[in-house]
């Protein structure tokens, strides 16, 4: 029996280590941690693949499904966005402790725009702290 954090092995290694790769399955990740729990570090990539790219796909199809069962649009995107808020916040905070700063940095997103450029600039371009910090071991170090 196969483990869960494995994929299927095609007849092109090549294409299964893009696929690993775009998937994040090089290493397993708990969701759990990942979207509930703001302690710990992530990299870039990470922040990126669940923190951008997973959440707003999220977004999206909560707010579609919300309007498909009959709640007007300015309802479905508040709740779905009000849904979404705490992972993003954890997963901001990872990256805020990766770079060698508390997660009450999350705080910065409050000030209006150049707050949110701030906080998108720090936690999805600026490389975390190398090698282990106060929290946490460096997310790159190969285990």
């Amino acid at each position: 029996m196969s483990r869960p954090d494995t994929l299927p092995a095609s007849h092109d290694p090549v294409l299964d280590e893009l696929v690993r790769t775009a998937l994040g399955h090089d290493r397993a990740i708990d969701p759990v941690w990942l979207y509930f729990d703001p302690r710990g570090r992530i990299g870039r990539a990470t922040f990126w693949r669940h923190g951008m790219l997973a959440l707003l796909v999220l977004d999206v199809v909560a707010i579609a499904l919300l309007q498909i069962v009959g709640f007007d649009a300015d309802f479905a995107e508040k709740w779905a966005t009000w849904a979404l808020m705490w992972p993003l916040i954890a997963l901001s905070a990872k990256r805020w402790h990766d770079i060698g700063r508390p997660g009450w940095f999350v705080l910065v997103n409050l000030v209006p725009a150049i707050g949110q450029l701030v906080a998108l600039v720090c936690n999805g371009f600026l490389r975390g702290t190398r090698g282990p910090n106060k929290y946490g071991p460096d997310p790159l170090a190969r285990r």
